[in-house]
């Protein structure tokens, strides 16, 4: 029993964590004037990306763990579901993901919440994502304890989970985009915790080292062989580390969108390699199942990407670590052009 237990809630851990073109759906286009003969700007919203609408999944977790009834918010349209079944984005016009995820190993449901909606100013709502610790306690006597990472991502969750193994094959990342935008452009705000905690189960404990909110973003020509393997080729490459807390909202923040091959650039960082350090991105192939994406090269920087992958995460420790209480904020996410 306690083995399925810690599995359970290991599994509810983020998985540090087809949608139409950002281009052709509905957006808010916002042009700025031209100065001093600069070309005008265009910034265009991703869908939902103003925060302002979310769906709630009402899901009762196990009698097992007490009964609880939770409510799991993603990013979509303005409804309240009380039928327990996966979060699907294509049934929706919703492109995002979330750490926020249902489980069911061997019939126990549990989830793990940390995304929430919240009231930026009157009539104004914006994204929280917090580092949390997440407690699983059977018959009032078991407790299981893990660290869970708040981040949204473009793409899906693979609902319900039901492994902890491989946790990025857990997910489907990347929508299709033909774009070329040159920045992505959100608002924020950040208060970073303090002290990291390692929580893997049944052990807690304190660990040297700090712990970043982060942003990435890669843009990729994919393709797929005739056996279902998936390939990429990286277009533009855009990243972010957020090491210092900021109270105040920072407006229209901007992260620049890097094409071609850029290594050996003064702007090049370790996170911007083509082998990213926690593992492959997955994505669900023609036949239904969610392979790895075997990024084999740099694409030509003129060249037109397939899809955009994007993840905003509140910590950057990967799975079961990170500084609890730590809060990233975050509202009317964009592309500029």
């Amino acid at each position: 029993m306690m083995r399925k237990l810690l599995l359970l809630l290991l599994l509810l851990v983020p998985m540090y964590m087809s949608a139409q073109d950002i281009e052709t759906t509905t957006s808010v286009e916002i042009e700025e004037a031209a100065v001093a003969g600069t070309p005008m700007e265009r910034v265009e919203l991703i869908p939902y990306g103003d925060m302002e609408r979310w769906t709630t999944r009402i899901i009762k977790e196990a009698a097992i763990l007490g009964g609880d009834t939770k409510e799991v918010y993603h990013l979509g349209p303005q409804q309240t579901l009380t039928k327990v079944s996966p979060w699907v984005w294509e049934s929706s016009d919703s492109p995002w993901g979330s750490s926020s995820v249902w489980a069911c190993p061997a019939g126990i449901d549990k989830v793990s919440v940390t995304i929430f909606p919240e009231e930026r100013e009157p009539g104004n709502m914006c994204a929280r994502m917090e580092v949390r610790k997440e407690q699983c306690k059977a018959l009032g006597i078991v407790n299981i304890t893990v660290v869970a990472t708040g981040s949204i991502f473009l793409g899906s969750m693979c609902e319900p989970v039901k492994s902890a193994k491989n946790p990025q094959s857990k997910i489907n990342q990347g929508i299709e985009f033909t774009g070329r935008p040159k920045a992505l452009q959100l608002d924020y705000k950040l208060s970073l915790a303090d002290q990291i905690i390692k929580a893997t189960g049944m052990r807690s404990s304190e660990i040297d080292g700090k712990d970043n909110a982060e942003i990435s973003l890669y843009l990729i020509q994919r393709w797929e062989d005739e056996e279902g393997n998936v390939y990429a080729r990286r277009v533009g490459t855009g990243y972010h580390k957020f090491s210092e807390s900021v109270p105040t909202w920072q407006n229209g923040y901007r992260i620049p969108i890097y094409y071609g091959d850029i290594t050996g650039t003064p702007y090049y960082q370790d996170e911007m390699a083509l082998e990213l350090a926690d593992g492959p991105r997955y994505t669900t192939n023609s036949k239904g199942k969610n392979v790895p994406i075997q990024v084999v090269g740099w694409a030509d920087a003129d060249a037109t990407p397939t899809h955009l992958m994007l993840r905003i995460s509140s910590g950057d420790r990967g799975a079961y670590i990170g500084a609890v209480g730590t809060c990233f904020w975050i509202d009317n996410i964009s592309l500029v052009y």
